[in-house]
């Protein structure tokens, strides 16, 4: 069944790659978009409890 979701492309080197696989392995993610989506919202979690230097 196709997602109603927006899709994002981007292009990775390998070693990003293995470190994604290795997070997806070790937290027995089903798929690989799956782990991706988790990584970045942590990763914005993370940003967004930084104060904003301006």
């Amino acid at each position: 069944m196709p997602t109603q979701k927006p899709i994002l492309t981007f292009a990775a080197d390998e070693e990003l790659m293995k470190r994604i696989a290795d997070f997806r392995f070790e937290n027995r993610i089903e798929t690989k978009s799956e782990a991706i989506r988790m990584l970045v919202e942590e990763g914005l979690k993370h940003l967004e409890k930084k104060p904003n230097k301006k």
